[in-house]
């Protein structure tokens, strides 16, 4: 029923913003086509610069990064030209492709008094024929993503299909992502659209067949099971999966099903081939050394 319960790790990706990293994981590279999962916050105690917490301009090849916030706001720039400012409940979606640079910059400090950042974001491998892609970018408003709810359970879907809901946002392969709480003692069935299905905790506790699973956990099921979990309090989740894509090397942040593609990205990258952001260029994250074998291991701690 249960598959594999992964345990999130920490993470640095600045002097001030540490993350939970879930995905990949050493026995679970990948769900669905999901390749890349960070927990990032939330930021209680901000530094006095806010612009510490910076992720500087990066690359990608062969993916899409998908930026979902709960608390506070980040400035993404990219290559295209794109300036947006992504706030809680909205969804950026930038398709990497054959290969595109983005920042994300902390420029407000009122954005994270409060309840401070909070931020998920995940990776979505490209199949094959879309590796190669021209790079794009999509912010979504929350009108544009449907919410069901009912006694107990409120629930925004994000991309793909689940529980008969559904939205426009542009996708590659079959998958689901959603936004769910629970509150304590609701019960939920996970999606029966997919084959491959994990729920990964961000607040609270959940229980499913007689075990207890806390924050920072992320549960995968084996395929043809339909479990049921009990929020035992108050529960925020998020619940990812969908077809999978085969198989896919990984090296800081390039995703190819080659291993050549992602040595030429890394030359492309170290001889200025991938245009920084015109509007975000003064600096930006040189090619960490790599100390492994050609394409091999997890990605160094970059949020994106």
């Amino acid at each position: 029923m249960l598959d594999l319960v992964i345990e999130a790790r920490k993470a640095s990706i600045g002097a001030h913003l540490d993350v939970r990293r879930i995905l990949p994981f050493r026995l679970r590279r990948m769900v669905g086509p999901f390749i890349f999962m960070d927990h990032a916050g939330p930021v209680k105690d901000p530094p006095q610069t806010v612009s510490s917490l910076d992720v500087l301009p990066h690359p990608h090849i062969g993916l899409s990064t998908v930026s979902y916030l709960f608390g506070g706001q980040v400035t993404h720039r990219d290559s295209l030209g794109v300036e947006q400012i992504i706030k809680p409940g909205e969804v950026n979606w930038m398709t990497a492709g054959s290969g595109i640079a983005h920042s994300e910059r902390f420029e407000d400090p009122k954005a994270l008094a409060g309840g401070g950042l909070e931020m998920i974001q995940t990776w979505v491998a490209l199949p094959e024929k879309d590796e190669e892609a021209s790079p794009s970018f999509t912010n979504y408003q929350p009108g544009q993503l449907p919410i069901f709810a009912e006694k107990g359970i409120w629930m925004r879907l994000i991309a793909g299909n689940a529980y008969g809901l559904n939205n426009n946002v542009k996708t590659n392969s079959p998958l689901f992502y959603l936004h769910v709480t629970l509150e304590a003692g609701t019960r939920l069935g996970l999606p029966k659209e997919h084959s491959e299905r994990a729920i990964y905790i961000t607040k609270g506790s959940i229980e499913t067949g007689g075990n207890s699973y806390q924050v920072g956990q992320m549960l995968v099921f084996t395929k043809g099971v339909d479990p049921v979990i009990t929020a035992k309090e108050n529960a925020t989740l998020m619940l990812l999966g969908g077809e999978p894509l085969g198989e896919r090397f990984i090296w800081w942040n390039f995703v190819s099903s080659r291993k050549e593609r992602i040595e030429q990205a890394k030359e492309d990258w170290k001889q200025g081939r991938i245009i920084l952001p015109p509007n975000d260029n003064k600096e930006f994250i040189p090619l960490p050394e790599d100390k492994s074998k050609p394409a091999g291991g997890p990605p160094p701690g970059l949020l994106s």
